[in-house]
């Protein structure tokens, strides 16, 4: 492997694997309104949040972390506004004091905040907009991806002005060089030292709230009923502690995690069960980093094709990476981890994303099931076939036929339930 392509794949690492606190939508609309509040100069006497449908989505229905369990765009807006630190990127809202929370409800019940769906926009939009008592506003906007900063303004002086950066123009690495192939290659490569600052954090934050979901009763509480079925079953453990993580994030806790695909439930999934696998197995630290990598990188891969946020749960393509690198992990080679993500993606590449919730910790063991069951297959060389379905000749064709669906041929599919989860 060429230093370019290793290169490449480290920036994309370093660019997806960043820690934030709460679910990603609801904590990127905080930092949109922390970093209106800091341009505005001034607490402002009201604020209008404008969001494209999925950011909507995926911020209604879950509870914003340090708000004192509530819900909603309003309550995220309002607390960045309040006790926002936009310098602190998606973990914004990690210093929120009590007498904030009482400050937040106040303004809610008085509508300071009111939120408005813009169609016609990227999947991934938030404007911000803010105003004071004096006739003084800012404006901030983030589209495509969720701290990427595409306006700035302060009354009539723009500060930062990039309206026509598209997903494709951010400035980031060449994700065209993935490959499954190229992924194993790399993992076996790459200097530990490289991936270690990486993986070390996403080991550390990702097992401790898997942990915190695991001993509280958070959501429906999906990982503690997982676990009740076969504690001593590895399997099952890594199943019910990636499970547990979503629960306590999708549940409000405010410990961070490292993201995957600018997701946290995905950055959840695609590392706990390596995690635990490796510590099961008495894994070293160096070939559980490499599986990590795999994981990783297989998951990203697959959602260049799909986009950051689609009608296509991420939780599928989170789990078929996170047992890849397990099947890495425990010395499995290319063509069985090649038909362990075509078995994979061609069974639950049609779950649908209704907004981040508390049942994402039941998707994720569902789509962990898939994989496991998957892996079982491609041990004993028994995969679909081109042809059959979405499956095409090779693992990347497949991979990107998949893709395609999911962001093309789910386009009508996420329009109708966001319908559906506003009553239109």
């Amino acid at each position: 492997m060429d230093k370019k392509t290793i290169e490449t794949y480290l920036s994309i690492l370093n660019e997806e694997l960043v820690p934030a606190m709460g679910c990603t939508e609801p904590i990127a609309i905080a930092y949109v309104a922390a970093l209106a509040r800091k341009t505005l100069g001034v607490m402002p006497s009201k604020c209008k949040v404008l969001c494209s449908g999925n950011i909507i989505k995926n911020a209604m229905g879950v509870v914003v972390p340090n708000s004192g369990g509530r819900r909603g765009i309003e309550v995220a807006a309002t607390l960045g506004i309040i006790a926002g630190d936009s310098d602190k990127g998606l973990q914004v809202i990690e210093g929120v004091k009590p007498e904030d929370i009482q400050t937040m409800n106040q303004l809610l019940s008085s509508r300071f905040c009111e939120c408005e769906i813009v169609e016609g926009v990227e999947n991934l939009f938030i404007e911000v907009r803010v105003s004071d008592n004096e006739g003084h506003y800012a404006t901030a906007q983030v589209k495509d991806k969720h701290t990427n900063i595409t306006l700035l303004q302060k009354d009539s002086e723009v500060l930062i002005s990039n309206k026509g950066a598209g997903e494709n123009n951010i400035n980031k690495a060449d994700r065209s060089l993935l490959s499954v192939k190229s992924i194993l290659e790399f993992a076996d490569k790459v200097a530990l030292s490289q991936i270690e600052p990486c993986f070390s954090q996403q080991i550390k934050y990702n097992s401790s709230i898997a942990e915190e979901g695991l001993n509280h009763d958070f959501g429906a509480s999906v990982g503690s009923t997982i676990i009740k079925k076969d504690e001593h079953s590895i399997r099952n453990r890594a199943i019910a502690l990636a499970a547990a993580g979503s629960d306590a994030r999708m549940g409000g806790c405010s410990l961070p995690v490292v993201i995957n695909s600018g997701s946290g439930n995905q950055g959840i999934t695609v590392s706990v069960p390596v995690i635990e696998y490796a510590r099961a197995f008495n894994i070293s630290e160096e070939k559980l980093y490499r599986a990590l990598a795999v994981s990783n990188l297989i998951s990203i891969h697959q959602k260049r094709y799909i986009g950051s946020l689609s009608a296509y749960c991420g939780a599928t393509s989170a789990a078929c990476g996170a047992v890849s690198g397990i099947a890495y992990m425990l010395g499995d080679n290319y063509e069985v981890i090649s038909k362990l993500i075509t078995n994979m993606i061609s069974t639950v590449g049609g779950m649908v994303c209704d907004g981040a919730k508390s049942s994402c910790a039941s998707k994720i063991a569902t789509a962990l099931e898939c994989a496991f069951l998957s892996w079982d297959m491609a041990k004993l060389d028994r995969t679909f076939q081109p042809g059959e379905g979405l499956v095409k000749n090779d693992v990347e064709e497949t991979i990107k036929s998949v893709g395609r669906m999911g962001k093309e041929g789910m386009h009508s599919t996420d329009l109708e339930i966001l319908h559906i989860m506003l009553d239109k």
